[in-house]
């Protein structure tokens, strides 16, 4: 494995813990780079002793962010080691364990096309309650959003090789986002994913992380309340337009004619937020692809709602909002793996 570097992030450390981590580390791995993301000054000591050993250490001035801290790391080892095969990702506070670093470069090796993941299982009792909830809400989100299933969204356990590295380097987040946008360009770029299962650690309850729940969780499901809002908006918006319209109207028609006028105007609002925004992607071909969903969609939502209203003695906007509501979840999925995924020329 001598071109595999092993990269840890850093922020103030538990210099005990750390230092036996990255000594026994060292007994396995000739090649090991370690980012001190802006650290307090009283560590300087600790990554000069670091330093002594033959470890590399960059240093940020300032805390930026995980994010910020792997894409340097990146950048450096790109320069200056250009025969670098890849990288194993890992964090510094205990979590991994040596001999499941060596499993993840194993994989990498095995699997260089592959973004690696060392998986946890979180349903052991040594597992903290906002780590098992917080890794479940995460997943079920990942599987309903990007329609993928990954055992361990979470993980700072991974391996890249260096064309992933080179790919990634162009990712946007500067904190732990940057690890949830790598498994959204996965699915984006069709990489696949290797889970390898590993030890489940936690020291002291994971309260040496610098996992800010609140600020971090924000910036983790930025995309997804991007989806909701966007989708949401232009539910509300066909909805108004739907009740106005068929307020105008007056022929037996009105209903699938106010559904088509609504979604004409409320359809263009969404593919261009969509395709901007959330998706990133305003491609002709991605423009065909979504006309053909609306207006197989929209004749669906008109020929069901009439025939409902003339079935059921309810209000007919209280049937159009149940119907596109159900549509609304069979949309998500068909852009989502038909009309914004992009073909390998595309990308």
């Amino acid at each position: 494995m001598k071109n595999i570097f092993i990269v840890v992030p850093t922020l103030d450390p538990e210099e005990e813990i750390m230092g036996k981590f990255i000594k026994e580390l060292h007994k396995e791995f000739e090649n090991i780079l370690v980012v001190n993301d802006g650290s307090n000054t009283s560590h300087d000591k600790f990554f000069n002793s670091l330093e002594k050993t033959g470890i590399k250490v960059i240093k940020h001035y300032k805390n930026f962010g995980k994010g910020r801290g792997l894409k340097n790391s990146f950048n450096y080892l790109l320069n200056e080691y250009p025969e670098i095969e890849g990288v194993i990702t890992c964090d510094c506070d205990g979590q991994h364990s040596v001999k499941d670093i060596k499993k993840c470069a194993k994989a990498l090796l095995k699997n260089p096309d592959k973004l690696i993941l060392g998986v946890r299982n979180f349903d052991g009792d040594n597992v903290p309650p906002k780590s098992k909830f917080g890794n479940k809400i995460t997943r079920n989100i990942f599987k309903i959003f990007i329609g993928l299933e990954i055992s361990d969204t979470q993980t700072g356990l991974r391996g890249l090789s260096k064309s992933l590295m080179e790919k990634f380097m162009d990712l946007s987040g500067e904190r732990y986002e940057y690890e949830t946008n790598m498994l959204i360009a996965c699915k984006n770029e069709s990489i696949e994913l290797e889970e390898v299962e590993i030890e489940t650690i936690y020291l002291n309850s994971n309260a040496n992380s610098h996992f800010n729940p609140l600020r971090d969780s924000i910036m983790i499901y930025k995309l997804f309340m991007k989806y909701f809002v966007v989708a949401f908006s232009s539910f509300v918006l066909d909805i108004i337009l739907f009740s106005a319209i068929l307020g105008i109207l007056d022929f037996n028609s009105k209903i699938l004619a106010a559904t088509i006028l609504a979604r004409v105007v409320s359809s263009i609002y969404n593919y261009i937020v969509n395709s901007n925004l959330v998706f990133k992607d305003m491609s002709i071909s991605s423009l065909v692809k979504y006309y053909i969903l609306v207006v197989i969609q929209m004749f669906i939502s008109g020929c069901s709602v009439t025939y409902l209203f003339g079935l059921l003695n309810i209000p007919v906007v209280l049937i159009k909002i149940v119907v596109d509501c159900l549509l609304w979840v069979i949309n998500l999925v068909i852009q989502r793996e038909f009309v914004f995924k992009r073909k390998e020329n595309e990308k």
